[in-house]
């Protein structure tokens, strides 16, 4: 390539460096726009019809996120797949790979099953039929029962249930992020058994998640009332229930693995070391660098895995 030819493409480099940044600052000022939109919209509300801005604080709370990490298609091949009836209705698709003990895998809030697909081939290698499935607005599954684009833990449980009851007791599960709270809750509920759970990058308890929503959209304290009751409303249940250290502190849960990154940012590690001090069947394992996401495709996070999911299990 000649000199000219250099020049040429460095320039041509440089201009797109500078559109993309020009693009990246266009996308944050129209987020924070909208945040103060909402936040104003929130506050008047909160004054006028606490609640009408509790419901609406409720259908943001249930607003699936998006970013390209959560749609990642990590499946080695297109597996087997059913659809199954959710409890409130609409379909869940469930794929399966392979013969053998059941491992499940689970997705965390606003994930879908090709996610965790790195986890399938070295499973199926270790002689085992791996189940992975959408929860109710997610992948390629129906929308939840408040619409389109959103969702909730409660239907992460009862679909993780529907799915339990068409394949069955685990040698294990696997879960990511809200996933976490999912795969426990059923197992404490007895409604699935599994031999082995593997928590990766487990999730907050709900007062913080609840506390952290509040200052993101400065809900006055009355709306975040209004909002907790909606929320314990639909789950049937107090909001505390669902905070994963006390869920497995009596022993109850099995053998567990727990692997958190020491600089996730979106589920801090002190949240996995608090779960594996509480969980007197739990064992941590940390990474570094990995994050939230890039750990469920870490080849060494996926041995170590694969490892404590065929290991010998407890006398």
């Amino acid at each position: 390539m000649s000199a000219v030819d250099a020049s040429a493409t460095g320039t041509a480099r440089t201009h797109a460096t500078a559109a993309t940044a020009r693009a990246s600052r266009g996308r944050r000022l129209v987020a924070r726009s909208r945040l103060a939109y909402v936040r104003g919209r929130l506050r008047v509300l909160g004054v006028v019809a606490p609640r009408a801005a509790g419901a609406e604080a409720f259908a943001l709370w249930c607003t699936l996120p998006g970013g390209s990490g959560r749609r990642k298609d990590d499946r080695p091949s297109a597996g087997e797949v059913v659809e199954l009836t959710a409890p409130r209705g609409g379909r869940v698709v469930a794929e399966s790979w392979g013969e053998g003990p059941v491992v499940y895998l689970v997705h965390g809030w606003g994930g879908w099953r090709g996610q965790l697909g790195a986890f399938v081939a070295p499973l199926v290698d270790a002689g085992h039929r791996v189940v992975a499935f959408d929860a109710p607005g997610h992948g390629d599954s129906d929308p939840s029962v408040l619409g389109p684009r959103r969702g909730t833990l409660v239907e992460v449980m009862e679909a993780f249930e529907v799915v339990g009851a068409r394949f069955g007791d685990a040698a294990a599960v696997v879960a990511h992020s809200m996933g976490t709270t999912a795969a426990s809750m059923v197992l404490r509920a007895g409604t699935l058994r599994a031999d082995r759970l593997v928590l990766v990058a487990p999730n907050h308890d709900f007062a913080d998640i609840l506390a952290d929503f509040a200052r993101t959209l400065r809900l006055p304290v009355r709306v975040q009332r209004q909002l907790r009751a909606a929320l314990e409303e639909f789950a049937g249940r107090s909001l505390s229930d669902f905070d994963l250290a006390p869920l497995g502190a009596d022993g109850q849960l099995p053998q567990t693995l727990v692997v958190h990154d020491r600089r996730d940012k979106e589920t801090p590690f002190a949240v996995g070391e608090r779960v594996a001090t509480a969980w007197p069947t739990a064992t941590l394992v940390t990474t570094d660098g990995l994050g939230h996401q890039r750990v469920l495709r870490d080849a060494a996070t996926i041995e170590l895995v694969v490892r404590d999911v065929t290991g010998p299990r407890d006398a």
